[in-house]
């Protein structure tokens, strides 16, 4: 008996140090073996709400997976600059020597499925999620320097023909997918690479990085110098032969996720540096290609590389679902000072990138711990799937009168750029705004009985609105839009024109 007490108040002990199992929204669990029964051997009872939560939980486990770069691996460190690059660009990041950004990285093969092997001949993802003060920056890229095509409207062709056929689903096919290059000379460079020993890096530790695409820096008086980036491992670069390939994958098909997470585990942190190359526009017509084509590179010749800093990853994930697979990486997601080129294959992934990551976890992906920025996030989109970011107060719009504080910066404008035919892409209001004469030519052409009506329905609407600037500063709109139509507003709302004046040159 004595023995049973004992081993009695062990359990007990350990039952109050163990942490409480409890459903999603925070009850206490009491039995997680067994599901709720008619007696012990009748059927399930619908009732048994942590048994259903359980189930329906797992049933949604996967998340639609990713078209391309499906099969990934990922790890956290910090990025730390060089030097002071202010001169050339905005990015605070790299405005100080030494400065050090956290960052997340996701490494992947591009065209296979999630579950391939990672010894596949195949281009490597190499994307940089840079969680700078001023907002996240994803460096999106390669390992390769260059891509098969150089314009987005035949990105989903050139991957449908990579993919299984859809007759027999099966490997990727080169009947089809020289089929299609074939009708396309440009992929000549790309195809080279790619079945050449760099088609097949050793692991994701030994490979380079590249951007691909040509992007713009931009300083603080908005001059602007175009850019290619490398990432050079300092633990060198290692390919992998036809022939090797095929032997590790006789045994394994994840070595190069493993090599990774154990390389971590062990401290021996990878690293890598990062390398510019610098063109000004008007270098362009130098050369006898576009900068621009992403199916170029930029000779050292003419754009030396410069050393912006250096990368270490130094933490392994907690989680490979949150905060690898969930992980969302696209290159329209920017920092002021970096901007997208002219380049159309990158145009297009502007918006296709982004929109998978709304398609594959959500519209409000960004809120997602791996995702989401350092700093304070103010914006007025709202609501959607699985919103999250505190959404308080009555104004969720901008500009608002009654809340002045929020406000863009124009500092922070896009570049301008002059096209050749002297086109200008910028930010501005457009020529010849003339915003009010069509509103007094409307309000002229109504009859008697409309325009009483429109003075008491828009009235009515102003009168509800609490802030008495707000409604000085619309009827004086409407005002210069015809000067009876402000007047009989203004006498409809009960304001008199030293009030207008008083609330209109007030800040």
């Amino acid at each position: 008996m004595r023995k049973s007490s004992i081993l009695l108040g062990l359990l007990s002990a350990v039952v109050m140090n163990a942490q409480q199992l409890t459903t999603n929204t925070g009850t206490p669990v009491g039995d997680n073996q067994n599901s709720k029964t008619v007696g012990n051997n009748g059927p399930v009872l619908l009732e048994d709400v942590h048994l259903i939560e359980k189930l329906a939980a797992f049933d949604r486990e996967r998340i639609p997976e990713r078209v391309v770069h499906a099969r990934g691996a990922g790890a956290f460190g910090e990025f730390v600059a060089d030097a002071d690059f202010s001169d050339v660009t905005m990015a605070d990041f790299l405005s100080k020597a030494g400065k050090k950004t956290p960052l997340v990285v996701r490494f992947s093969t591009v065209v296979h499925q999630q579950g391939s092997p990672e010894t596949y001949r195949d281009p490597r993802g190499f994307a940089v999620k840079f969680y700078t003060e001023q907002g996240n920056y994803d460096l999106v890229g390669n390992n390769l320097p260059v891509f098969f095509i150089r314009d987005a409207i035949k990105f989903p062709d050139m991957v449908h023909a990579f993919k299984p056929s859809p007759v027999t689903n099966g490997a990727s096919d080169p009947n089809r997918f020289f089929d299609f290059f074939s009708n396309l000379p440009e992929s000549t460079h790309m195809l080279t690479w790619l079945f050449s020993d760099y088609g097949i890096p050793a692991n994701y530790r030994e490979m380079q990085g590249n951007g691909v695409h040509a992007y713009k820096w931009v300083n603080d008086k908005g001059e602007v110098t175009y850019v290619k980036y490398k990432w050079v491992p300092q633990q060198g670069e290692r390919n992998l032969t036809q022939e090797e390939a095929d032997k590790i994958q006789a045994t394994q098909i994840e070595h190069a996720t493993l090599d990774l997470y154990n390389a971590i585990k062990n401290n021996n942190f990878p690293k890598w540096d990062l390398y510019v190359q610098m063109l000004k526009k008007e270098d362009f017509d130098k050369l006898d290609f576009n900068p621009v084509d992403v199916t170029k590179i930029w000779p050292e010749s003419i754009a030396k590389p410069v050393k912006v800093g250096t990368m270490t990853l130094n933490k392994n994930v907690d989680n490979y679902f949150q905060e690898v697979e969930q992980a969302a990486f696209a290159p329209s997601t920017l920092v002021p000072g970096i901007e997208p080129s002219e380049d159309k294959l990158l145009q297009g992934r502007l918006f296709s990138y982004a929109d998978t990551q709304r398609h594959r976890i959500g519209g409000n992906f960004q809120q997602l711990p791996v995702n989401a920025s350092k700093n304070t996030v103010t914006t007025y989109n709202q609501n959607g799937y699985m919103s999250m970011r505190p959404q308080k107060g009555d104004v969720n719009y901008q500009p608002a009168t009654s809340k002045p504080e929020v406000v863009d910066n124009k500092k922070f404008k896009y570049s301008q750029t002059v096209l050749p035919a002297g086109t200008t892409i910028t930010q501005a209001t457009i020529d010849k705004e003339n915003n009010f004469k069509q509103a007094g030519e409307l309000y002229r052409s109504f009859s008697k009985k409309d325009q009483d009506n429109l003075i008491k329905n828009l009235g009515g609407q102003l009168n509800s609105v609490r802030d008495k600037k707000v409604v000085a500063k619309m009827i004086s709109f409407f005002y210069q839009a015809d000067a009876e139509y402000g007047k009989r507003l203004a006498s409809f709302v009960k304001m008199d024109r030293a009030q207008l004046e008083s609330l209109l040159s007030s800040k």
